[in-house]
This record gives C-alpha cells, sequence and structure tokens, in this order.
C-alpha cells in the first residue's frame, strides 16, 4: 500500500508514470462503515473520512488544490487512468457504476438484459477493487425515474448487484443514488440489504434533506451526492415557460446554504457530499450547473468549496454580479434593439472585462442529465458592448432565446448570469432537429414505443458505422417471419397520448433521413406523428410514407411537412417493418427535422 500527499502540476506527469508502475503491487486502502449508537461514520485507512467532493470530468489537479479529497465518476469503464492520478493527487474516487434507466429504453423485465448488466457491474469491480484511489461502489445514479422510484423489479437489480460487489470485495461499502428521496426512494433503500450508503441528489431541497429524510424513516447514512443551486424543475419561469436562471453569484450562496444544512448540521448522518459539477455542462442552459465555463475559468462556488473543505478564503475572489437588466420588454419583434444593463464588481477591486453571447434557447430544460449540445452563439446579434451593457439586434427568427453575460477577472476567475428573451411570431425550435444523430447523446425524443411483434425486435442505438464515415447508426431488427413491427419516438418516454410533452417544430418543411437494408429488398413506413385526437395530448400533426422498399446502399428519404400544423410534436418519428421469411435488418442515420 502506498500513499501521497498531493504534488503540484508539474510533477503529476511523473508521479503518474510512478503510478503506472506501481498499480501492479498496489494494495486497496480499506474503508469502513462504522456505527456508534445512531451515529455513523467512515473509516479509510482506519481514519476518520468526511467526503468532500465533486463529480464531474474538470482538471483533478485544480480540484486537489482547492482543498477536496474525493471525486465522484457516474460509470467505471475505463476509469483506470483517472484512478492513477486521483492517487497520485491524494484524492478518493466513489466509482459509479451506471445502470439502465427505463426512460432509455432499459428493460428491467428482461432477465437477459439484466444479467448482463450485473455481468458488466461485475467485471467494472473484479478490474478496479484493489485500487487504493477507490473509496466506494456506487450502484446506479437515478435509475429508478422520476415518479414513484419504487419499482421492485428495479431495486432487486440494484440489491443484486450490490450483493455481488461486496462479495467480490469486502473493502469498501456500497451506495446507491436516487433523484432525492420523494415517492418510495428511502423504503426501497431501506430496504436493500447489500446497500450501505443511501446517495441523494438534491439541488433546491438540499436544506431541508436532513428533517425530510429522518421524517421518512431513512436509518442508513446518507451521502449528498449531487448538489448545487436549485435545479430548472424548481424556480419561476417566464410567461413561454423559459427558466429563470441564479447567477453564478446567488448559486454561490446556495451551495453554502446547502452545505451548512445537509452536511454540517447532519454528522453523524450524513458521510459528506460531491458538488455539481466539476466542469461544465449543457442542461436546461448553457450555465445552470457548473463550477467551470469551458475555457476552464473558476466560478464564486469554488470559492466557497474551498472555503467549506479548508476553513481558508481564496486569495482571488471571483467576481460577483449585482444586477443584470433588461431596458424595456423581453419580448422583442424580429430584429429589433435590445438594451441590456449589468452591475459586477471585483471584490479586489481589479479591472473587470465582459463577453455578452446570445444563443437559441434549449429545446426543453428537463433533460435528467442528459446530454444536450450547447447552442452556437449568434455572433452578429451583439452590436455593442462593454463590462457594462450590451446592444443587440434580435434575430428574424421568431421563437425563444437567451443572452449570456460572462465577465472575468484579471486572474482568470468569472461570473456568470442570463436573461430569457423572445422574439414575437410563429417561431419553433432551432433547426436542424435531430430525432437521431451519432455525435449527440440523449435526443430529444426516446424510442420507447414498441409496437407489433416486440418479443421479435432489436434496436441498436450506437451500431459502429453510419453515412458520410459516421461512427454509428440505428440497426432495427425483426426475426418474425410475419407480421410486422415497429418503433416511435416518444416525447416523453411511453408517451402515448395521456402525457403532455413534444416540442414546435412550425420552421421545419421536411424530415430527411438516411436508411438502407442488410441486403436491399426491404420494406419499410416512416411517418411523423401517431396520436389522434382521442387522446388528452395528441400530435398536432400526423404524415406517413408507406412501403418504401430499401436498397443494399445509403439512401435519402424525406417526409414533406409543408402545410402541415408543427407546434406540438410528442412522437418524432415512426417506423415500421414488414417481415419475412427471414429477418429483415435495417439502418438508419441522421434523422432530422429540416427547413
Amino acid at each position: 500500500m502506498y500513499r501521497s500527499a498531493g504534488f503540484g502540476g508539474g510533477c503529476v506527469q511523473l508521479v503518474l508514470l510512478w503510478c503506472a508502475c506501481a498499480a501492479a503491487v498496489a494494495e486497496p486502502i480499506p474503508v469502513e462503515l462504522e456505527r456508534a449508537d445512531d451515529s455513523w461514520q467512515l473509516l479509510r485507512g482506519g481514519e476518520p473520512y468526511l467526503v468532500k467532493g465533486a463529480g464531474g470530468t474538470g482538471p483533478l489537479a485544480e480540484l486537489a488544490a482547492l482543498g477536496a479529497n474525493s471525486v465522484r465518476t457516474w460509470d467505471g469503464d475505463g476509469i483506470g487512468p483517472l484512478l492513477d492520478q486521483a492517487h497520485a493527487l491524494g484524492l478518493s474516487v466513489a466509482v459509479g457504476i451506471w445502470l439502465g434507466h427505463e426512460r432509455h429504453g432499459f428493460d428491467y423485465d428482461d432477465p437477459e438484459q439484466v444479467a448482463e448488466q450485473q455481468q458488466r457491474a461485475r467485471r467494472i469491480i473484479e478490474r478496479y477493487k484493489d485500487h487504493p484511489a477507490v473509496l466506494l461502489w456506487g450502484i446506479g445514479n437515478e435509475m429508478e425515474g422520476f415518479a414513484q422510484g419504487d419499482n421492485p423489479k428495479i431495486w432487486r437489480a440494484v440489491n443484486d448487484i450490490a450483493a455481488m460487489a461486496k462479495e467480490i470485495d469486502p473493502h469498501h461499502p456500497t451506495m446507491t443514488v436516487t433523484a432525492d428521496i420523494g415517492g418510495g426512494r428511502i423504503a426501497a433503500v431501506n430496504s436493500s440489504s447489500a446497500i450501505d450508503i443511501h446517495g441523494i441528489n438534491s439541488y433546491g431541497g438540499a436544506a431541508s434533506l436532513r428533517q425530510r429524510y429522518l421524517a421518512g424513516g431513512g436509518r442508513k447514512p446518507y451521502i449528498l451526492t449531487e448538489f448545487g443551486p436549485a435545479g430548472a424543475w424548481e424556480v419561476s419561469k417566464t410567461d413561454w415557460d423559459a427558466p429563470l436562471e441564479p447567477s453564478s453569484t446567488e448559486k454561490s450562496r446556495a451551495y453554502r446554504y446547502a452545505y451548512d444544512q445537509a452536511i454540517r448540521a447532519a454528522e453523524g448522518l450524513a458521510l459528506g457530499s460531491y458538488a455539481f459539477n466539476w466542469g461544465y455542462k449543457m442542461e436546461a442552459t448553457a450555465t445552470w450547473f457548473g463550477l467551470l465555463l469551458p475555457d476552464g475559468a473558476q466560478l464564486g462556488a469554488t470559492d466557497v468549496l474551498q472555503a467549506l473543505w479548508t476553513g481558508q478564503q481564496a486569495a482571488n475572489l471571483a467576481p460577483e454580479i449585482e444586477s443584470l437588466k433588461l431596458v424595456g420588454s423581453a419580448v422583442a419583434r424580429p430584429k429589433q434593439k435590445v438594451v441590456v444593463r449589468a452591475l459586477a464588481e471585483d471584490p479586489e477591486d481589479g479591472k473587470l472585462t465582459a463577453r455578452w453571447v446570445l444563443r437559441p434557447e434549449a429545446h426543453e430544460h428537463f433533460t435528467g442529465g442528459d446530454f444536450r449540445p450547447i447552442p452556437p452563439g449568434i455572433d452578429e446579434a451583439i452590436i455593442a458592448a462593454d463590462s457594462n451593457s450590451a446592444t443587440l439586434r434580435m434575430p428574424a427568427q421568431p421563437g425563444p432565446y437567451r443572452l449570456y453575460y460572462y465577465v472575468y477577472d484579471d486572474n482568470g476567475k468569472a461570473a456568470t448570469a442570463n436573461l430569457p428573451l423572445r422574439v414575437k411570431g410563429k417561431g419553433g425550435a432551432p433547426l436542424p432537429f435531430y430525432v437521431y444523430h451519432d455525435t449527440i447523446r440523449g435526443m430529444p425524443w426516446v424510442p420507447s414505443g414498441w409496437m407489433g411483434q416486440v418479443d421479435h425486435m432489436e434496436l441498436d442505438g450506437e451500431y459502429p458505422g453510419g453515412i458520410d464515415g459516421g461512427t454509428a447508426a440505428l440497426r432495427l431488427r425483426l426475426t418474425a417471419s410475419t407480421g410486422w413491427g415497429g418503433i416511435a419516438w416518444q416525447h416523453p418516454a411511453n408517451n402515448w397520448g395521456d402525457l403532455d410533452g413534444g416540442f414546435d417544430l412550425r420552421g421545419a418543411r421536411v424530415l430527411e433521413l438516411w436508411a438502407r437494408g442488410e441486403y436491399g429488398g426491404e420494406r419499410i413506413s416512416i411517418g411523423v406523428g401517431l396520436i389522434g385526437k382521442d387522446k388528452p395530448y395528441p400530435d398536432s400533426a400526423q404524415r406517413k410514407i408507406e412501403n418504401i422498399v430499401l436498397t443494399g446502399d445509403w439512401q435519402r428519404y424525406r417526409i414533406p411537412l409543408r402545410g402541415l400544423d408543427l407546434g406540438k410534436l410528442r412522437t418524432g418519428f415512426v417506423i415500421t417493418l414488414s417481415a419475412r421469411p427471414t429477418p429483415v435488418t435495417v439502418y438508419l442515420d441522421n434523422i432530422r427535422y429540416v427547413r
């Protein structure tokens, strides 16, 4: 067993080389969960260990320099280099093991899928169980979904994997992570005999977590596995349903308050926390969840975390934004000029510089953490700007937008704020709008509407190869010899017209896609919209092209949409395959709505 007290940037590469050589003979650092009466604590290497960490993919050396002692991952595939670097920097790792989500198409009623998932977890645990950076096994993240979270088949699968982890690796505790603690989550974790720790992702409710957890019957210790500002689902919204995002200065206060109430005030119950997100990501907006900006600049919440973790204030504090206000209405005419005023200051009275960016608004604000690309900036929109104001010309395209304000001090720290805006007129989501593309995960619609011979159908969402040298394509296979099979891409998942949802695609004129058959001669039908007006939430339009005969080469197919009301498409794409005596296999790529 070896230890490292942490190293500066110039030594990290040498240390990592040493770690790579030493890893083969390294021993695990044992981690125990100790209970005395009703009080819990972690012991790592025999010493009390309060988790002070963050989750994300930002620079680990910077995280360690802030005083963190741990980092969290959401999955364990290929994390060997991360474990080595973390150990070299004195960080432990809560190793996540990703479990399938039903909204992504995982079926906990399918014993083959469940067994394959368990074997994948086994491979991860067996490979990394002896690494000295491992702190615990995080079995799943919000795999219970966002409703009641009490599906017994999901929790049986979670407990089975946790029991397997304990058998393979007696040196590290197990944890599972839920989307807050509503519904049946507390009861499910309490009744899971192999789960040691309840990991809880909580944002606006983090400050009241301790009280709610105890009132709900929580008996096991918890780790606050994600926390930060209130989420987009927890704040006020504009008349057009755009959430009002707090500034990074306001978010800093939220991190401190959540930590004080959920961790400091819960000594003996809370084992620590992982702030979200050590890095940046597009979720609701380009800046909602992130301790860093894409250029690496640290935001004010990093100063708060450093003070909480070390008791010492940062030598240089991030800028603070006091206000960001429009001069006039947030609803503008196409190409109208809009003026915005900002008030920001540097705690050290240094000079501030600013960057303003107008982006199209995201097509949805609650993604469940799924990947979304950051909408591109509209460079020509900013007419004039400085650190205190900006004048912009709104686009001609009607619809929702968001103006982002980034302000930096001379030492590279930053602050952010933004304002939702809207251009009057009939508009829709920014185009092209993808149903599927090989480089984008977490597409707006989910392929959850399986129809026909569903027991004889398979869908591979990342089959190698695609058009134009793409890395992947959709592969749909029907093995029945008679009848038909089909899939509808739905929003939200499994929506047959009983749930609100959908997207405004009124700017689109065509849905286009590329398709080919395995051999040629395969027959398909494709369409837009499926839900009729007999349901509470129908599709605003339907159109279908039937009896397409595919070739063995990629061909482009188009569904004309001109003249249709595309204001609310809950079913973004539908495909059906006609069975034949031999299996039918078709490939799809670049399914998108275009102008």
